[in-house]
């Protein structure tokens, strides 16, 4: 009967150990570098690892575009005649107190039928009011300047300090990022735009901490901005480590050394022969298995971890031995002062 027991302790302990996975199916540090090397170019290769690749950058993207006048942009306008003095006068005050907002496309002024000046630049607008006055005047000179566009502005959300810019034409995403007060521990991997419902492939991370200008498109009207906090990525240490727990990946990957130092090093206990990293759908999950040699010997950057990824450092089997023995040693001994008083009970020697 003893034996028995023995035997179904034996089968349930040590499932509760803490061995590697051994299967036939496992890769190797080879497998591993080379996809570190797809890592390292960046969020689009890393999303096309994960099964969620977005495109290219359309090269139309980066370039600037002439400013147009829309409707409700409220625009400043004063006017110059040195014989109506009164009627300049009298724009200036309407430009202090409320503006002239384009209206159905249109401006209206004093003295002058309503001008349609939607989709023109400024420039182009000057001359069609000016035109409109010199039908009745001489020696007018208009001067026009843009107060307000609520229709151009690039909306900003998350981890920023303002809630919008306006689209210029000039206006880039570097210059962008840099004004929104953007917040330091931001994550920019995960921060993304969207133009026109629709996700434009730019990545943040390597604009503002490479320089790669390849990225800086030019903002457009009604452009959404979303700047992501530092836990929007992360990927999860296990295992025989001092602190087991979810790193943070900022940048979108971390090297696997910095991981590990993350939460302490990897504790006595650990099987350095054994460190894994699991990667992608835990249902079918690519499992890799490396070696401490790898991970002092080879370059940081050939060793990186990505979003989603758990890293598992086995125990050793010494280890899992001493736990087994000292989970399996007070069942015994519960099970002897059980026998024990059993046969007193019953009378037994």
């Amino acid at each position: 009967m003893r034996a028995v027991i023995a035997l179904l302790l034996l089968l349930i302990l040590a499932s509760c150990t803490n061995p590697p996975y051994r299967g036939c199916d496992v890769l190797g540090a080879e497998d591993f570098v080379l996809d570190s090397y797809k890592i390292a170019e960046g969020k689009f290769s890393i999303l096309e690892m994960e099964g969620k690749a977005i495109g290219q950058l359309d090269p139309e993207e980066l370039e600037e575009f002439d400013e147009v006048i829309g409707e409700g942009d409220l625009i400043n306008i004063a006017l110059y005649n040195p014989h109506k003095k009164e009627l300049s006068r009298a724009l200036a005050e309407i430009g202090n107190s409320v503006g002239f907002r384009v209206l159905d496309g249109k401006l209206h002024l004093p003295d002058v039928e309503p001008v349609s000046i939607a989709g023109f630049s400024l420039t182009e607008a000057k001359e069609v009011l000016q035109n409109a006055y010199l039908e009745k005047l001489q020696d007018v000179e208009l001067f026009l300047s843009f107060r307000e566009q609520p229709n151009q502005q690039v909306e900003l959300a998350g981890e920023v300090g303002i809630p919008g810019l306006t689209a210029n034409g000039t206006l880039r995403l570097f210059d962008v990022l840099s004004k929104a007060r953007v917040q330091p521990n931001s994550n920019l991997f995960m921060s993304y735009l969207v133009r026109n419902n629709s996700l434009l492939p730019v990545d943040m991370y390597k604009l503002m901490h490479e320089g790669d200008m390849s990225q800086n498109v030019v903002m457009r009207p009604r452009d959404k901005i979303f700047i992501a906090n530092a836990q929007a990525s992360s990927a999860m240490v296990m295992g025989e480590v001092s602190r087991p727990g979810v790193v943070k990946l900022t940048s979108g990957s971390m090297p696997l050394r910095e991981i590990l130092a993350e939460v302490g090093g990897i504790q006595f206990t650990g099987d350095k022969g054994y460190i894994q990293v699991f990667r992608g759908n835990l249902l079918k999950p690519k499992i890799y298995n490396l070696n401490w040699k790898h991970i002092i010997r080879l370059p940081s950057n050939s060793l990186l971890v990505m979003p989603g990824d758990i890293v598992y450092v086995a125990a050793t089997p010494l280890t899992e031995w001493n736990r087994f023995i000292s989970q399996l040693l007070p069942c015994f001994s519960a099970w002897d002062l059980f026998c024990s008083g059993y046969g007193r009970w019953v009378g037994l020697p």
